[in-house]
């Protein structure tokens, strides 16, 4: 049993390391063609930090970042809230809960150009939602924020709440079940409201979900490209534009291979310096446990 168990991880090794020098090497290749003068094709040469200064420089990347603020402000604070309301919904034993479980996480299982065409259908003014109402006699009903430059950003909001709170849902929700039920039972023999027993102990409790569901959702806004695509385009105009999707453009349309790798590190450092501290606090709780 033994061997078979180091045949199978001696074998397993080779696509591991592969794996492994892959990322590593095209992490490399990245931050090494950001300091180049790299156009069409990558240049051997050096030019320091310029594509940095360029990109922080370009008008469009710093729309892009005020997009990314906004949309990562709203939708994790949507998608949290939302997810975790709906977690304190199923977990009163409500009647068909596997069944509202599926619905509610069903979202998350398709794909993020899926969900930006169905919000895109959703959402558009000839055929969409304001075209249904005003078929239903609502005449001044508008909702055009998907054409609009200003509600723009606002849609893709939308789209990716309604996409991520059920995944906050099933995470909140295995963290709900793991809560001692005497709990429970002494705040109602104090007399305590269930709204506060909820802010002042069960949330607390869930410190460790929290900060896993933040982090999942922070990174996911870093990366967001798919559902802006598929919604907008980035428009009107660059109206919904976002980083990702500002360095693809530069990337494929713009041949600036040197800016887009810049683009791209000031990403992986973004995510780096989410994940970090979950890793570093996640590290000091085992190094904790191992010392009880």
């Amino acid at each position: 049993m033994r061997r078979r168990s180091l045949a199978a991880w001696g074998a397993l090794l080779p696509l591991a390391v592969i794996v492994l020098v892959g990322y590593v090497g095209t992490v490399l290749w990245t931050l090494r063609t950001s300091v180049s003068s790299s156009r069409t094709f990558p240049k051997d040469d050096f030019v320091g930090l310029q594509q940095f200064e360029r990109l922080l420089d370009n008008d469009r990347w710093q729309h892009a970042i005020h997009n990314l603020a906004v949309y990562g402000v709203l939708y994790i604070v949507a998608a949290m809230l939302i997810g975790f309301l709906l977690a304190v919904f199923i977990d009163q034993k409500v009647r068909g809960e596997g069944a509202l479980r599926t619905a509610f996480l069903y979202p998350y299982a398709m794909s993020f150009v899926a969900t930006g065409l169905v919000w895109q259908w959703v959402l558009n003014p000839d055929s969409g939602l304001q075209n249904a109402m005003q078929q239903l006699g609502w005449k001044d009903f508008t909702f055009d924020w998907i054409v609009d430059q200003d509600m723009v950003i606002y849609t893709v909001v939308i789209a990716g709440t309604w996409q991520g709170a059920g995944l906050v849902m099933a995470l909140m929700l295995a963290a709900l079940r793991g809560i001692d039920e005497e709990i429970w039972k002494a705040a109602r023999l104090d007399g305590i409201p269930t709204w506060r027993v909820y802010l002042s102990v069960v949330l607390p409790m869930m410190a460790p979900t929290l900060a896993t569901v933040f982090t999942l959702l922070a990174t996911g806004v870093v990366k967001v490209f798919d559902t802006v695509v598929a919604m907008t385009q980035g428009g009107p105009g660059t109206a919904s534009d976002v980083p990702a999707k500002f360095i693809m453009d530069h990337l494929f349309g713009r041949a600036n291979l040197a800016l887009a790798s810049a683009g791209a590190v000031v990403l992986l450092i973004t995510v780096l310096a989410l994940i970090a501290p979950l890793a570093y606090a996640r590290s000091r709780q085992k190094a904790k446990g191992g010392h009880a």
